[in-house]
């Protein structure tokens, strides 16, 4: 971590009160802060996307505090994972996964999807933790625009427009989390990031040595 500050008590209090009453909190992950809504609550989800200007067929990401979290949201989980989540969670790994059919429709946007990752940062673990659920995870940028690493500049750039921040100081920015999905037995990359790919395969080719 950059600079990393970690909230009072207090912080996490009004944090979670906002997701609550549905609405929209930032907050610092390994790679940029995030955008945290309840992904249950579809008006939630819909301020969202129109505060960041996002495609609504462009799904939003999530991340969850635990396996048991996970399996409440997904169909399915592929062998494969069970080596990439081993060996890169907490971190900045987002894995897709079939959806569960009640998830929102929004939040999928308007697929069968969803990315999800475990964060290793230690503000975004806890809120997430003390949440005792999924929550949203998308960049705290404006779509198109650069993503935001400090309170300061989202404070510049949302003013009243995000419900509240949460501190956790300085990110190091750079790229977004890696993004892979199975399709078939086939490990697809779909985003490059923060893991370097070779290591990824790396990883598994590993794996099937041992098997």
């Amino acid at each position: 971590m950059t600079d990393c500050i970690l909230p009072s008590p207090e912080q996490y209090r009004v944090a979670l009160e906002t997701l609550e009453k549905g609405g929209i909190v930032a907050y610092p992950t390994e790679t940029f802060y995030g955008l945290a809504v309840d992904p249950r609550n579809d008006q939630a989800i819909s301020a969202l996307y129109a505060l960041k200007k996002r495609e609504r067929r462009k799904p939003l990401s999530l991340l969850v505090p635990n396996m048991t979290v996970l399996s409440s949201y997904i169909r399915f989980f592929h062998p494969i994972y069970y080596t990439l989540t081993e060996s890169f969670w907490p971190g900045p790994l987002t894995l897709v996964f079939p959806a569960q059919a009640d998830t929102s429709i929004l939040l999928r946007g308007g697929g069968d999807t969803l990315a999800i990752r475990i964060s290793s940062h230690p503000v975004a673990q806890k809120l997430c933790s003390l949440w005792g659920g999924a929550l949203t995870a998308t960049s705290a940028n404006e779509s198109g625009k650069s993503p935001l690493l400090n309170a300061v500049q989202l404070r510049q750039f949302w003013g009243d427009q995000i419900n509240y921040v949460l501190d956790g100081g300085t990110v190091p920015g750079g790229k977004g989390s890696t993004m892979v999905e199975v399709i078939g037995d086939e490990l697809h990359i779909l985003r490059n990031g923060v893991i370097d790919t070779g290591h990824i395969f790396q990883v598994l080719e590993k794996m099937k040595k041992n098997s």
